[in-house]
């Protein structure tokens, strides 16, 4: 997994930060892009070290491309995204076709995840 400095263009990046500090406020505490291959954190609140394992994260997340497979045709319906729920806070994790996003929140409704994740899906859909 290889950090990108210029993955996403900058007003790209700044449609997808704007989209996740609407939707979860001052919570928000990072907000990472990746493809398969690559990735570019976007995002990190002032008051947190950048010593996340990163590459680490996003390896796992990409099983997300999978999901939009594996679910499919389940009697769920279709994969939509992923929360994950830790000691310090949450993640969402939204993917299209060869592309994702995933946000870490300090607080985090099933609403606001919600609105985020649709939000999200839209504008990776709108290349």
């Amino acid at each position: 997994m290889e950090l990108e400095s210029h993955l996403v263009s900058d007003s790209r990046s700044e449609s997808l930060v704007r989209a996740c500090r609407t939707t979860v406020g001052d919570d928000l505490r990072s907000v990472t892009y990746f493809t398969p291959d690559q990735y570019e954190q976007l995002y990190l609140r002032s008051d947190l070290e950048a010593d996340a394992d990163l590459a680490g994260f996003v390896e796992h997340e990409t099983d997300g491309f999978h999901a939009r497979t594996a679910y499919k045709g389940s009697e769920l319906g279709n994969y939509q995204y992923t929360v994950r729920a830790f000691d310090e806070g949450y993640m969402t994790r939204v993917t299209v076709a060869d592309s994702g996003v995933f946000v870490t929140t300090d607080g985090l409704t099933l609403r606001r995840s919600e609105e985020l994740a649709s939000a999200l899906a839209e504008l990776l859909q709108s290349k």
